[in-house]
């Protein structure tokens, strides 16, 4: 509908929904302001009901635009209700990602077509809607394949998964007797969406997979994302694709050496609470560490299912907390660019107390999160020390010691950057909590050791 269409603003990493409508309200007025054009808002960045799907505001398209910015339901959200022949209309906003994702059958378009109406939310229309949310839908040939495709939109796919996509398609190919070989990913995808995916074949057929690129592959077996071309999750996984681009990879890429040093350097950060992160993801890791190495072998067979359990949690909080090393130092570097901004005027000193204020709370919250992940780790650790490899005593009580050490960390970190918060009620909840953080890490340790000691005895 117009020369700039739309322009969606879509969260991918370290920022919000909330931020990209932010985002969009600001782009839509500067774009109106400085072009003279009309601008409207969609998706969770619409102020009307009527206007959050594309196609509602599309309706007509460029040709029918002079007659609707005459009514008074289609004023734009920015910019003149008039029309403007050279440039037409342009819609912004802010969306959840949208996956373009095609399952490959051996059968006729028409046949595919059929599946598709029983999928997408659409249907057949409104008396018979289809059986998955936020999904469109429709079949198609393709040529130079030779195969036929139900062709779909995933409009959220954590409403609507790409497995339970892929899953449904087959359950109504079945029915029809069709063969589905394999499926197609059209362009990015988040890496949300693929673990999603492995999560549910790995409890579906009660698999034990740790590794993110292993969970990657069996995604890849499963849904027969190779079946057309190869698939290279390092160009497809949109996450990927951004970690590589970046210049400042963080802290947790750097060499050991290079981490200490950058510890020890005159900088405020990164420091104790980053410091404190890694010694809780090494604490997990080695408890991870002690669980493999009580797993997989005949002398331990009877652990299996125990171990099945306990790595899971250790494992998946070693990555998490490995990222709060980065995540910590960010935040009191957001504390820090607050205090450099202008103080010239009453407004600019009020901005930059509240900007300050904002950045202390954040700086709080970090090492919190850390002291409760750390906290739902203690189960795992007595079950290891009750029954993980002896071999491996001296490997746990470290590890139970780096967690113990890290929630000191964490209580220390954020009774230093309490004591400037103004908000006496935020004050009062955040140190209690935090103090009972730490005497659950202090009685979670102690049990942990003294388990092991009782083992050996």
């Amino acid at each position: 509908m117009g020369a700039l269409d739309v322009c969606p603003f879509v969260p991918v990493m370290n920022i919000s929904m909330e931020e990209c409508v932010i985002c969009a309200h600001v782009f839509g007025q500067r774009l109106s302001e400085e072009l003279g054009v009309p601008v409207y808002l969609y998706g969770e960045a619409a102020r009307q009901e009527s206007r959050r799907t594309l196609p509602a505001i599309r309706a007509g398209e460029y040709e029918a635009l002079p007659k609707k910015l005459e009514k008074p339901e289609w004023v734009p959200d920015f910019g003149p209700p008039t029309f403007v022949p050279q440039w037409g209309a342009t819609v912004t906003g802010a969306r959840t990602f949208l996956i373009a994702y095609n399952i490959n059958l051996l059968c006729t378009k028409e046949l595919a077509h059929r599946i598709a109406l029983n999928i997408r939310e659409q249907g057949r229309g409104a008396d018979q809607p289809g059986s998955l949310k936020k999904v469109q839908g429709i079949g198609w040939y393709l040529e130079e394949e030779n195969i036929a495709q139900v062709s779909t939109n995933l409009l959220d796919f954590e409403t609507t998964p790409l497995h339970a996509v892929y899953e449904e398609v087959c359950y109504n190919a079945e029915a029809l007797k069709l063969p589905v070989v394999g499926s197609q990913l059209v362009g990015l995808v988040p890496k949300k969406a693929m673990l999603d995916a492995a999560e549910f074949y790995i409890k579906k057929e009660k698999l034990f997979i740790l590794e993110e690129e292993h969970k990657i592959k069996l995604v890849v077996s499963r849904l027969g994302l190779d079946s057309l071309s190869p698939f290279n999750p390092r160009e497809r996984i949109i996450e990927y694709l951004v970690q590589a681009g970046q210049e400042d990879k963080g802290l947790v890429t750097k060499p050991l050496g290079a981490f200490v040093r950058a510890v020890g350097g005159r900088s405020a950060a990164p420091g104790g609470g980053s410091v404190a992160a890694t010694a809780a993801s090494l604490g997990a890791a080695l408890g991870c560490m002690v669980g493999l190495m009580s797993y997989g072998k005949r002398q331990f067979e009877q652990l299996d299912s125990i171990m099945r359990n306990v790595i899971p949690p250790l494992h998946q909080a070693m990555d998490e907390l490995v990222a709060m090393v980065d995540a910590d130092s960010r935040a009191f570097s957001s504390y820090m660019e607050a205090m450099k901004l202008p103080k010239s005027t009453p407004e600019e000193r009020e901005r930059r107390v509240v900007a300050m204020q904002q950045g202390l709370k954040t700086a709080v919250e970090v090492p919190c999160t850390l002291a409760v992940k750390v906290n739902n780790l203690w189960s795992s650790l007595k079950m290891l020390a009750h029954h993980g490899n002896l071999a491996c005593k001296s490997d746990l009580q470290v590890g139970a010691k780096m967690l113990e050490a890290a929630v000191f960390g964490a209580y220390f970190n954020v009774m230093i950057n309490l004591k400037d918060i103004t908000d006496e009620k935020f004050k009062t909840e955040t140190s209690q909590m935090v103090t009972r953080l730490l005497e659950e890490a202090k009685q979670g340790s102690a049990l942990v050791l003294a388990l092991l000691e009782k083992r050996e005895a």
